[in-house]
């Protein structure tokens, strides 16, 4: 696994009315910073958001409460012994993870499957609207080895 990736499994507690998951405890390894922020998006299928990055710092905090999508991480970091290394993650309504994101690889997600899916990320930074810290590449760039088509199985 890239340097500085982490996933848990989240316990999900099923009962005859539905489901209820911890998504955030203050006492999981996993938030090292804390998060300063939460928000979700909704993406339709086949949707790819991807690559960005972040520059200062930035940690991501990755969880798939509704559908399923496909995590892509890819570590161009100079001083990481994982430079090069790609990750990909399937998560979703039946495999419930959260996937720590060091903000400064290259990382992004596709929606898999016929449904819409929720992207849920605890950003361990807040979103500023005038100077946002992110760097784009395209999803199908030549610079990060992922075709976003082929599943990890």
């Amino acid at each position: 696994m890239i340097d500085g990736v982490a996933v848990r499994e989240l316990q999900v507690n099923a009962d005859e009315r539905g489901h209820l998951v911890e998504v955030y405890r203050e006492d999981w390894d996993e938030f090292d910073p804390d998060p300063a922020m939460s928000y979700y998006s909704l993406s339709y299928p086949g949707v790819v958001r991807a690559w960005h990055r972040h520059t200062r710092g930035q940690v991501d905090h990755f969880v798939c409460p509704s559908g399923r999508i496909k995590v892509g991480v890819y570590d161009d970091r100079d001083d990481s012994p994982t430079r090069g290394d790609l990750d990909t993650f399937v998560i979703g309504e039946h495999d419930q993870r959260l996937v720590r994101i060091p903000g400064a690889c290259w990382h992004g997600f596709k929606v898999v499957g016929d449904e819409q899916a929720l992207l849920l990320n605890m950003p361990t930074e807040l979103y500023d609207y005038d100077d946002p810290d992110e760097e784009r590449l395209p999803p199908d760039t030549d610079e990060i080895p992922l075709d976003w088509d082929e599943m990890p199985y």
